[in-house]
């Protein structure tokens, strides 16, 4: 892909020069001889040869080819969520042929939920979105999400602010809501200034196709190197009446807790207060979007937004211990976590999902420090995709991991098969059967500290040199 892309610069770069000397041979040595007739005409031919040129060269964006680890059966059927509509638009911010702008209104009295990147240098829709969900807008108003890929708007100074209060404004005034009830995200190249302009041209259109099946449509939209969109649900009973949930993300590469480069927004009919889905949010979060890596690299952007419309039949969840509190978090925890999964199969370049697993650690943080030291090795990493069974690298990673660990309470297992303990590899050992489970899609590495009852899961992807060819092209 990187080869061919690079070839296609090249002729693209070499039709343009030609265009110029062409320009120039005709302004030096043919226009002088002619009358204004002939001249114009020459200048319209030129014209077109230039924009014929500036039409090859504006980059279209190809997709990369679908990862082998998704879902078989494509994008899921989602319920639809009472009071929640999409819409979602081309609108050229970076690339053309592209959805590249989604919208979604919400019903008056929806609450509101989030998490986000604890980045340093944070995205200036995040800081926005922070700030206003800590102002806790009134819920009675309606409310609305607008997300752009292709331009992360990112470490883009007071200009980054402008064009959110811009966009998010924009929202306000088409949809007859308050700007404190807008929340934006942006998702793709970082430094530089977010063309606003192409978005907010575009919201007559997103506010006309409005639709409350149209989240298929939203998911892509927010696509940048995803290969597939990515889709959850769930449905519990409530008292009175079911109560649904569903959730779209984004994310491929730069994926690292806190969270990750991930856009994630989960919408449910339940009648719940913003601040009791907060604290569910919270809690949720730790074991799903902050359990997961691709390439330990934390991103400027990630949002998790979270709306309950209120609008089941179902009584209100305001009692955090009754059942159906129980039962809708637990719920969410399964979307989530399944959203998250569905970003490391999609993770940039990877061929197999990987689960670690950590145990008998001194403490839950210890049992974190060793799963991620795991997961986020290079050498590790290329040793899954090249189907090695290097249990050495794993020895490694525990040890750099800064947890406590002792060698001779350690042991190592790929799926069932035992691969050292005491100190020493497993006299049961065998090359082969290890070789034989590495070339499976799906991997579990376990690991038993044996010093405590600390445990982590977290879920990773191999390294290829897909991920390289990918990242090295991003920004053309």
């Amino acid at each position: 892909m990187a080869k061919k892309d690079d070839d296609w610069k090249a002729e693209a770069k070499k039709l343009k020069d030609q265009v110029k000397r062409l320009r120039k041979t005709i302004e030096d040595r043919v226009l002088p001889a002619l009358g204004e007739t002939v001249e114009a005409g020459v200048d319209a031919v030129i014209d077109a040869v230039a924009t014929g040129a500036e039409a090859v060269s504006a980059r279209v964006k190809q997709p990369s080819p679908v990862s082998p680890l998704a879902p078989q059966d494509g994008f899921p059927a989602l319920p639809v969520i009472d009071g929640v509509e999409f819409a979602a638009v081309e609108a050229g911010v970076r690339y053309k042929n592209r959805t590249d702008v989604m919208l979604v209104r919400l019903a008056p009295g929806t609450a509101i939920a989030g998490a986000f990147t604890r980045s340093a240098t944070r995205a200036a829709c995040v800081l926005d979105c922070e700030a206003k969900l800590a102002g806790k807008p009134a819920s009675e108003e309606g409310a609305a999400i607008v997300v752009n890929s292709g331009n992360a708007n990112a470490f883009t100074g007071k200009a980054g602010q402008e064009s959110v209060d811009a966009v998010t404004d924009a929202v306000a005034r088409a949809l007859s809501i308050p700007s404190s009830r807008v929340l934006s995200s942006s998702t793709g190249v970082i430094g530089e200034p977010l063309p606003h302009g192409r978005i907010t041209a575009k919201l007559g259109d997103l506010r006309t196709a409005l639709d409350a099946g149209g989240i298929e449509l939203a998911a892509r939209a927010i696509m940048t190197t995803d290969t597939f969109p990515k889709g959850a649900s769930a449905e519990i009973k409530g008292d009175g009446g079911p109560i649904r949930i569903a959730g779209i993300a984004k994310g491929s590469g730069m994926i690292a807790p806190d969270m990750a480069t991930m856009l994630v927004y989960i919408f449910t009919d339940a009648r719940i207060s913003s601040a009791n889905l907060q604290k569910m949010v919270s809690r949720q979060v730790d074991a799903s979007f902050n359990a997961i890596t691709v390439d330990s690299d934390t991103s400027t952007s990630d949002a998790l937004i979270v709306a309950a419309t209120g609008k089941s039949p179902a009584a209100e969840i305001a009692d955090m211990r009754s059942a159906p509190a129980k039962a809708f978090e637990k719920a969410l925890g399964v979307v989530m976590l399944d959203l998250a999964k569905q970003v490391v199969r999609d993770g940039e370049g990877a061929t197999k999902f990987v689960e670690v697993r950590v145990t008998g650690a001194a403490d839950a943080s210890d049992a974190h420090r060793v799963a991620m030291a795991i997961a986020n090795s290079p050498l590790v990493k290329t040793a899954i995709a090249g189907e090695d069974p290097n249990w050495g690298r794993i020895v490694m990673a525990v040890g750099k991991s800064g947890a406590k660990a002792d060698r001779d309470t350690l042991s190592i297992r790929l799926g069932d098969l035992l691969l050292a303990e005491k100190g020493w590899r497993s006299p049961d050992y065998s090359e082969e059967e290890a070789a034989a489970y590495m070339k499976r899609d799906e991997l579990v590495i376990s690991v038993n500290l044996g010093l405590g009852k600390g445990a982590r899961t977290v879920w990773t992807c191999d390294l290829t040199h897909r991920y390289i060819d990918i990242n090295a092209d991003y920004r053309s």
